[in-house]
């Protein structure tokens, strides 16, 4: 790969009501820049990822970014979109423009701001995302459409409630370390497995505990070259990115296999010449515990139908053979959606540069692998990211 990173900036996740998606953009972009001691005028190209669907009265907000600095007048700037896999995508088309001698240098915006949006509006908002004559009248929104996932999982392999709890005990565990998440609070895997008036059933199988947060947030990269990677204060180089896009429809897929995750995984892994078992960590897209569950099987962790082996013999955990989402994950960190992806690949660089924070930060971390996914496995994206030697 020719691109790297060489500076971040992330804001807290959560509820903000004294922000805007305007805001939110300038303060990280701003951050960002400052972090990889650069100005605005050495940026050659901007990328913004931002949903939106609804969220945000404001559409049209890739030129929002200018607002950060007017040195940022008339660069390049576009605005990407691929649901929940769009902080992902805009990463992605940043690199494209290095790779392609468009630009040297390449700022990076994912954000979103969703809870100022009355509950059942949010849901609508979120439906989007899948496939409207088929899963448009869902209810419970894009909960429902996971609980149907779930509820489908459960007839096939057997009730993974268990399973279930233990991924959301375990983020929510791993969240607790992390200063940028929405929820730092340890519930333990009793209260994530029993239904209860603080965590009733959602959809299906899912109970509160098994859906992440609606969120504000924002994040932001600043990525370039591998050569003038060398000559900044810090870098983490991309081994390789993979991007694999499916139906929309899931009546056109086998929905339990992820197969787009998978593919995505086997080119991006191949490309960057290693295996699973190098990685140091992951990062992935657990929007609810059963979608984490089954990605341990698109990655390749377990054979089809064992997911719950992983969290059930401790694989995943911080000390695991293969730590997940030792961020906390979207569970506890939240899930503002444009800025979900920016997020793993900032969380992922503080790990491989010994950055991140105290109780947060693995130990000899040298090698990440980063899922995030659009709607329900339709849009796939896999970085795998190592720090510069």
């Amino acid at each position: 790969m020719t691109a790297s990173i060489v500076g971040w900036a992330h804001t807290p996740f959560g509820k903000f009501d004294a922000e805007t998606v305007e805001s939110l953009v300038v303060k990280v972009a701003t951050d960002a820049l400052a972090d990889a001691g650069i100005s605005a005028e050495d940026v050659d190209e901007i990328v913004l990822g931002h949903f939106n669907a609804g969220f945000s009265p404001q559409d049209f907000t890739a030129s929002l970014v200018l607002q950060a600095d007017p040195k940022l007048r008339f660069k390049p700037t576009t605005r990407v979109e691929n649901a929940c896999a769009t902080g992902s995508a805009a990463v992605h088309q940043g690199i494209r423009a290095i790779a392609a001698g468009a630009a040297k240098i390449v700022l990076v915006v994912g954000v979103e701001q969703m809870t100022r949006t009355p509950a059942p509006e949010i849901g609508k908002y979120l439906l989007k995302a899948s496939y409207l004559p088929e899963d448009g009248d869902t209810v419970g929104g894009f909960a429902g459409v996971f609980g149907k996932i779930a509820q489908s999982y459960f007839q096939k392999y057997g009730d993974q409630s268990d399973a279930l709890a233990l991924i959301a005990a375990k983020n929510h565990k791993n969240g607790v370390a992390n200063p940028y998440a929405q929820m730092r609070k340890d519930f333990g895997y009793e209260f994530c497995r029993a239904e209860s008036e603080k965590n009733p059933f959602v959809a299906g199988p899912l109970k509160r505990t098994d859906c992440s947060l609606v969120s504000d947030g924002a994040a932001a990269l600043v990525l370039t070259d591998s050569e003038t990677a060398k000559t900044m204060g810090k870098a983490v180089n991309f081994r390789a990115t993979a991007h694999a896009q499916d139906f929309l429809p899931m009546s056109k897929r086998d929905i339990l296999q992820f197969e787009g995750c998978t593919v995505a995984w086997q080119r991006a892994l191949a490309q960057a010449g290693v295996q699973l078992s190098d990685l140091s960590f992951v990062e992935t897209h657990d929007c609810f515990t059963v979608a984490e569950l089954i990605e341990y099987e698109a990655m390749g962790l377990t054979p089809r139908g064992q997911g719950a082996r992983a969290i059930l013999e401790g694989w995943t955990l911080k000390d695991g053979k293969l730590p997940i989402n030792p961020s906390g994950g979207l569970k506890a960190k939240g899930h503002p959606i444009g800025a979900t992806g920016v997020s793993m690949h900032v969380m992922s660089a503080m790990q491989l540069t010994g950055q991140a924070p105290e109780g947060m930060q693995l130990k000899n971390a040298k090698l990440a692998g980063i899922f995030n996914m659009g709607g329900a496995a339709v849009a796939n994206y896999v970085s795998v990211l190592e720090a510069a030697k």
